[in-house]
């Protein structure tokens, strides 16, 4: 992936990871989703903006399911500087009508933070919705899913206790890509991060996680998906899922939905 960026100019290798230019209706879809997840917390029992942490953005929500449910845990994207887990609020409707709990983290989003300190803010929220779930009666068995940078951010947090599968949408695993375009602007990344924070480079966890993408997204995308899925090959429980005709912003209608493709391959391991 690298090297096929590195021959490209500069701005072309920022075009490359520009979902928001690529995608023409981006802004009304991101539109909707807010639209959906204020229906969702008008309709739905739970707990808002649950503090973890004395940072702003260190908070969850909680979506109360049937007693001893498992617990079904949203990270959002935005490249780790931009959106808000109160815009995807909704994802939570599928895995309400099945009843399990459904809970979504915030993180303080660069440059005011490092990505190492949002690795370990992310990996601070689950234990903190792990140890609410069982408060509330469930069962403590966490299904860790993120979308975008969200899905780099459930490879870094699949190892945490309670987790028991993961679901990375659209996410990326290789961070140095990522390093030659504008979105390094914020991010900062040092070579030390690079190289440890990148889901590619580290030994694999040993719970099933699945890799997921949508066919209309850009080639890069795509690429980092595929690449994380034969890295894992051979996991047990492992999955890839090519969602086709979904582009970065429309694939996650297929955890959304009760039928959904991708929240059906994390019931499997509720």
């Amino acid at each position: 992936m690298l090297d096929c960026l590195l021959n490209l100019p500069q701005v072309a290798r920022d075009a490359a990871y520009d979902n928001t230019r690529a995608v023409a209706n981006s802004a009304r879809q991101l539109a909707d989703f807010e639209a959906r997840s204020v229906e969702l917390v008008q309709r739905s029992a739970g707990q808002l903006d649950v503090p973890f942490g004395t940072a702003e953005r260190l908070r969850y929500d909680f979506f109360e399911g049937e007693s001893g449910a498992s617990t079904l845990l949203f990270i959002h994207g935005g490249y780790w500087q931009m959106r808000h887990k109160n815009t995807f609020r909704f994802v939570a409707q599928g895995a309400l009508a099945h009843g399990l709990n459904a809970a979504l983290i915030g993180y303080t989003l660069a440059p005011e933070a490092t990505l190492t300190q949002i690795v370990e803010q992310v990996r601070s929220g689950i234990v903190a919705v792990r140890r609410h779930a069982l408060q509330q009666g469930g069962n403590g068995r966490i299904l860790l899913c993120g979308w975008s940078a969200g899905g780099h951010l459930t490879a870094m947090g699949l190892n945490c206790e309670g987790v028991v599968a993961g679901l990375g949408i659209s996410g990326i695993y290789d961070l140095a890509p990522v390093a030659h375009t504008y979105l390094n602007q914020a991010l900062r990344l040092s070579g030390a991060e690079i190289e440890q924070l990148s889901p590619l480079c580290l030994p694999a966890t040993h719970k099933p996680f699945v890799t997921a993408y949508g066919t209309a997204e850009l080639p890069q995308l795509q690429a980092q998906s595929q690449a994380f899925a034969a890295y894992r090959c051979g996991m047990e429980g492992d999955a890839e899922v090519a969602i086709e005709g979904a582009d970065h912003f429309s694939i996650l209608n297929a955890l959304a939905q009760e039928d959904g493709v991708l929240l059906q391959a994390l019931l499997q391991h509720r």
